[in-house]
């Protein structure tokens, strides 16, 4: 490269790292949580979507927001939105497995245990409420979720006014939510997944001129060290957060967050996903799913000793030797340790290592497929880009930065826009 040529490179990149104009990462205190295990694995109920709609974005404004997220156990994450005028407070899981916001109503049904024990909206208190009464109703695998949608103004990041159609839970069925220390959920995933056409939050924000793409990233935190569980970055991602380069690895079904995976690789002995297979990112789901004829090859050769709910438990003193599973995603390998993907829990004053890897199969038309839920995106951040009219959607990923280099304070960072 000639130095001309070499100067340019350079300009170029010093363009590529300015913050763009009026771009502020907004930073909210996060809180850290040990209960439950695995609350959205138990509940989620895989489907394919009929059909695939065409993705339409927009470029109203140049803004950033961060959401805080809480830690669920280590490997599942939520934070706090408001809803209402003034907002009414909710924690929620940022799930990229679906694309509804719900959480519960103050008008839910009496034998609706969960709501008892969850923050409720209450739209009496609201003076930006609107009725809107359709019914919904989501599938789980446990259960139904039913309700009635309303309008509202949402808060998130310190992202104000967007006016948007949720859910309000009348009827949960299920146990689960009623233990869970969150209080709903909000999808993050492709319109075509919402159920009664609702337009997504994210789409709604992007519309509404308070985003200035569709694009958002996690970076979540696993140091049970560290106070805080990470940050989901909207509008675009923080270069803080991971280690350069991004690669990025196009959505091949935009509805969930779905691309292909070339290999998979257990140390240098075990190669699955040898043909090639899909893989969905999901931040709703803790562990890394897959067949399971190859997650049982899988713990065969990590020494994964099988317990009687389908976990597998690992010896703590083993994770410093334990072989390296490695995913071949966009030409590039993404490398676990046995420290990345081996969680580990104390409960009851007992310390346990349980492997981060779970069997589910996926029958066709939508598996077989892997699912890379938190335990991968714990080591790596992901920059989820819905793309535009000339762009298809895209998965950007990076190594996480270590929290000791990270040099986290309390002003605004470097901000970074897809382009």
């Amino acid at each position: 490269m000639s130095p001309p040529q070499l100067l340019l490179s350079l300009l170029l990149l010093m363009l590529l790292d300015v913050e763009p104009s009026g771009a502020t990462l907004i930073r909210v205190s996060l809180r850290r949580v040990h209960s439950g295990h695995k609350t959205l694995n138990l509940l989620r109920r895989w489907r394919e979507p009929a059909e695939l709609s065409s993705l339409e974005a927009s470029s109203p404004g140049n803004k950033l927001g961060l959401v805080p997220l809480s830690d669920f156990l280590d490997v599942q994450y939520f934070g706090e939105i408001g809803l209402g005028t003034p907002p009414q407070n909710f924690s929620v899981v940022f799930d990229t497995g679906s694309s509804n916001l719900w959480v519960p109503s103050r008008r839910c049904h009496f034998f609706s245990v969960p709501c008892w024990f969850h923050h409720r909206f209450n739209p009496n208190a609201s003076s930006s409420f609107q009725p809107n009464g359709t019914k919904f109703a989501i599938e789980y695998g446990s259960g139904r979720l039913n309700g009635i949608l309303s309008k509202d103004k949402l808060t998130i990041g310190g992202l104000k006014g967007a006016s948007v159609v949720f859910g309000e839970a009348l009827w949960e069925p299920s146990l689960t939510f009623t233990f869970a220390p969150f209080d709903g959920i909000l999808g993050l995933g492709f319109p075509i997944l919402a159920v009664e056409g609702v337009r997504p939050p994210l789409d709604v924000l992007v519309e509404q001129g308070l985003l200035d793409k569709p694009v958002f990233s996690f970076y979540l935190n696993r140091d049970p060290d560290v106070a805080d569980g990470g940050e989901l970055v909207l509008g675009g991602s923080d270069p803080a957060h991971y280690i350069p380069p991004l690669t990025f690895v196009p959505v091949t079904i935009p509805a969930y967050w779905q691309i292909h995976m070339e290999r998979v690789k257990v140390g240098t002995g075990l190669t699955l996903c040898a043909q090639g297979c899909a893989a969905i990112l999901d931040t709703g789901t803790s562990l890394i799913t897959g067949p399971t004829e190859e997650i049982r090859a899988l713990h065969a050769a990590i020494g994964g000793i099988p317990l009687p709910p389908g976990e597998h438990l690992i010896e703590c003193s083993e994770i410093p030797r334990l072989p390296p599973v490695s995913f071949l995603l966009g030409g590039v390998w993404f490398n676990l340790t046995g420290k990345d993907y081996v969680v580990q829990i104390t409960w009851g004053g007992v310390h346990l290592c349980l492997s981060g890897f779970q069997p589910l199969d996926m029958p066709p038309p939508a598996g077989p497929l892997w699912i890379l839920g938190d335990v991968f995106l714990g080591a790596y951040v992901a920059v989820f880009d819905r793309g535009d009219t000339n762009t298809g959607a895209r998965v950007g990923l990076a190594r996480a930065r270590p929290r000791a280099s990270g040099g986290r304070g309390g002003g605004p960072a470097q901000a970074q826009l897809s382009g």
